[in-house]
């Protein structure tokens, strides 16, 4: 009988997850472990929706602007840096929390991360120099014909995410997607996962508005200085990206926002995709009420 429990907190961007998470902590007295690969990066606040001071002082945070954007930090690191977390937060107390829209992380600690087997590293450097001389477009639609699950599924938007998986396809001969076994590691600890969602509408509504009070609180001026390293993986994102092309001349400001706020919402229709693949998530309207979740929990314990 596993004693220790991890409650992770799943679901599209701007449904409430953060909130959500600082109410289960302070009820539990638990700490709050971040699996949002974008919250990482100390240099990007405003544009990753990290939680404020106040929220990060309502409960105790980790993995939150931990690393620069200069740091290699990959999905295998979290996994290891956030396993090693939980043994030390569960030695003071059973019950632990995590938050984050990023399924690939989410699924490292909760699951652990499949097998993939060794390719050629040509294949790499030769996706990369096709993504130089004819776009991300042309990888996409690559990706599109070898491995139609993968282009539904991952951050079809993040360059390295579709090199990666293409890298697997070229040199394995396999769908990526076929290596995604969802045969799980012995974990020391029990997850309850709680998905929160809302009506389409809603969600898109929520990110529209996130996305103005980004624009409102200054994220024109964050992205500025960090334009110069636009070329780093970090910043390959969305509302980041969008924003360079406005400071090169390519896109008028206002273009440029209305694209941060549709590349958000198809953002968040992939992370449903994803996470409704995960049979173990009990899933709940964004607007319930902590106590009912809370509730939910303690049937689990």
């Amino acid at each position: 009988m596993l004693n220790n429990h991890l409650i992770s907190i799943v679901g599209p961007t701007a449904i409430g997850k953060t909130a959500l998470s600082i109410k289960l902590a302070q009820h539990y007295k638990a700490e709050v472990i971040s699996a949002d690969s974008r919250q990482f990066y100390k240099e990007m606040s405003i544009g990753t929706a990290a939680p404020s001071k106040e929220e990060l002082n309502a409960a105790p945070h980790h993995f939150i602007q931990h690393k620069s954007i200069k740091d290699y930090f990959t999905v295998g690191d979290f996994e290891r840096d956030a396993i090693l977390k939980l043994k030390e937060l569960h030695t003071q107390n059973q019950m632990a929390i995590m938050v984050g829209g990023s399924g690939l992380y989410v699924k490292a600690v909760t699951k652990g991360l499949d097998y993939f087997p060794e390719v050629e590293p040509h294949i790499r450097s030769d996706l990369n120099l096709q993504l130089e001389n004819y776009g991300l477009n042309h990888l996409q639609e690559q990706l599109k014909k070898l491995d139609t699950t993968s282009y539904n599924t991952i951050a079809i938007d993040n360059p390295q995410r579709v090199i990666r998986a293409l890298e697997i396809c070229i040199g394995s001969g396999e769908p990526y997607s076929s290596f995604l076994t969802n045969s799980a590691k012995n974990r020391d600890f029990k997850t309850i996962s709680i998905g929160l969602n809302a009506e389409r509408d809603i969600i898109y509504d929520r990110i529209n508005q996130r996305v103005d009070i980004m624009i409102a609180n200054g994220l024109l001026d964050e992205a500025k200085t960090l334009f110069p390293y636009k070329h780093l993986n970090a910043l390959n994102t969305v509302g980041y990206k969008e924003l360079f092309n406005y400071f090169e001349g390519e896109w008028p400001l206002e273009f440029a926002i209305s694209e941060i706020k549709k590349n958000t919402r198809r953002f968040a229709k992939r992370q449903l995709t994803w996470f409704r693949k995960d049979k173990s998530i009990t899933w709940f309207d964004y607007n319930t009420n902590p106590t009912e979740i809370i509730d939910f929990i303690e049937t689990q314990l």
